[in-house]
């Protein structure tokens, strides 16, 4: 989802690209992949720990066009400016203020350049017509530790009113769902594995409610068992323009 988003952005050879709260790169790869040798890709992020891992990743994977950077999205380095492209995944959700960050990282674009975020929301999922308790209950989880940490879970349709709001003229916004059958799976253990900290954390769950080792196993036998559709993500995309 996220590599058609960036590609029907335009975003592709030779491009200058900022990706917004990189996290351990995974974006900022996928990015390299599309703008090339001839392209550069800088990745900022607050995490000095998950930047460390991105610099570590990009010298296995012998990525000479990447460079990583410690940075606040709300004020961005002013010497680092005119890039073509502006891109961030599941980032926007967790900014208190969204629109002064956009409008910051918009201060990074040069004029006619594009911005691109991908950004999950809660509003109409899970779904399914068929009754899957243990999904449900994954997925309450994962949301219920994401509205306690401040983030805000309907970011999805916000997404195109904080772009307007921020200055930027929206060329297209979508919305995709992930679906799921007993054949064709989305394993949640890695998530809550890698949620873990956060969910017990915040008391939404403790480990041995969760059981994370036997977790994937259970979810497949409940969708083996009811031979249901169920949609747990919804993710929506939007990119827009600098005016001049």
């Amino acid at each position: 989802m996220t590599e058609r988003l960036l590609r029907d952005a335009g975003v592709g050879a030779g491009m200058r690209v900022l990706d917004a709260g990189c996290g351990r790169g995974d974006v900022t790869f996928l990015v390299a992949r599309l703008v090339g040798d001839g392209g550069r890709v800088l990745g900022i992020d607050r995490d000095t720990g998950a930047l460390s891992i991105a610099r570590e990743r990009a010298r296995e994977l012998g990525l000479s066009n990447v460079e990583f950077m410690e940075a606040d999205l709300a004020a961005p380095d002013p010497d680092r400016h005119g890039f073509d492209a502006v891109v961030g995944r599941r980032v926007l959700m967790y900014q208190a203020d969204r629109v002064a960050a956009v409008r910051a990282l918009s201060a990074a674009l040069r004029p006619g350049g594009v911005m691109v975020f991908h950004e999950v929301d809660a509003t109409m999922v899970p779904a399914s017509r068929t009754p899957l308790p243990l999904h449900a209950q994954v997925h309450r989880w994962m949301w219920e530790t994401v509205a306690r940490e401040g983030a805000t879970t309907s970011m999805g349709f916000e997404l195109p009113f904080v772009l307007e709001e921020a200055g930027l003229v929206v060329e297209d916004v979508r919305a995709e769902a992930v679906v799921q059958t007993a054949k064709a799976r989305h394993g949640g253990a890695p998530i809550l594995r890698a949620m873990m900290p956060r969910i017990v954390g915040h008391g939404v769950a403790t480990e041995a409610e969760i059981d994370v080792d036997t977790l994937d196993e259970r979810l497949a036998d409940e969708l083996r068992r009811s031979n249901a559709v169920y949609i747990g993500d919804m993710v929506f995309g939007a990119w827009a323009r600098k005016p001049g």
